[in-house]
């Protein structure tokens, strides 16, 4: 049972691999391909000088590569930027609030917020900003897996075991990797199934703050929770595979509202935040 006691399973997540961190790669790329089409010509060229011939899609999975540095950013520090528990999400204003300095970050709300500051600031240094906008890709990407807004006595879907197809695994890995790997497709290919040019669409998915972003993660997470399924094949894979696209959809959409805020003076909320995709 899904519900089932977590007790004594502490010392395996010691054993939970890189992967279960946040959608796995090909997610990531997907939300970072899907922003850099809606891009402005100004936002483009913005992010061009930070990042070089690298796109969205290649520096969306950075912030996880990273975690294998020595560095004590990497290993002690950058953990807590990439999920968010939310005891009561009637008080989720109480986690909004402005950061300046790294070392104020204590959740993925905390990291949003600190990439935009260093973004819009124009005395942050270029490698200040070049750090700000790879791990903003990747936040807005993980701010979108409902299990980055999941619960902290199972560390997020971590803890709780399930099978897909028979294969032992973990709820957090079926939403990050399994349900995107099985639908066997590369992310430029996926990015084109799901990408919509529908305006109206757009404009409901771009009328958010990160904070919502993240309610929206929690109470999806909250639904799976509830459902209380661990033996996951194809019913599960019908039922679920459309969230997944969806998530991943708003992520991309929504990180190119937010870049195009950030460096595109003439881009306004809900109506020219997005270039057109053709």
């Amino acid at each position: 049972m899904l519900r089932a006691s977590i007790k004594g399973l502490a010392l395996s997540a010691l054993l939970i691999s890189t992967s279960a961190w946040s959608w796995g790669m090909n997610g990531h790329r997907v939300v970072g391909e899907l922003a850099q089409q809606h891009l402005t010509p100004a936002t483009e060229k913005a992010v061009k000088a930070l990042l070089s011939e690298d796109s969205l899609a290649e520096v969306s999975t950075w912030a996880d590569e990273m975690r294998a540095n020595p560095n004590t950013f990497w290993k002690k520090q950058s953990g807590k930027w990439h999920y968010i528990n939310i005891k009561d999400p009637s008080k989720m204003a109480q986690h909004n609030k402005a950061i300046e300095h790294k070392h104020q970050v204590e959740h993925i709300l905390d990291g949003i917020n600190y990439a935009v500051t260093t973004l819009k600031n124009n005395k942050a240094s270029k490698e200040d900003k070049q750090f700000a906008l790879k791990f903003l890709v990747h936040l807005v990407g993980d701010a979108h897996q409902p299990f980055h807004a999941g619960r902290k006595e199972d560390r997020g879907g971590n803890l709780i075991k399930v099978t897909f197809f028979k294969e032992e695994t973990n709820l957090h890995s079926v939403f990050d990797t399994k349900l995107i790997e099985h639908q066997s497709l590369s992310y430029r290919e996926l990015s084109d199934f799901i990408i919509t040019r529908d305006k109206q669409k757009i404009a409901h998915m771009l009328d958010s703050r990160p904070a919502d972003w993240l309610l929206e993660s929690n109470q999806i997470a909250e639904k799976i929770y509830d459902s209380n399924e661990t033996d996951i094949s194809w019913e599960y894979i019908y039922r679920y595979t459309p969230v997944v696209k969806s998530r991943l959809l708003h992520g991309g959409i929504r990180l190119a509202g937010l870049l195009n805020q950030i460096f595109d003076k003439n881009s306004r909320p809900l109506e020219t935040a997005l270039k057109a995709v053709k």
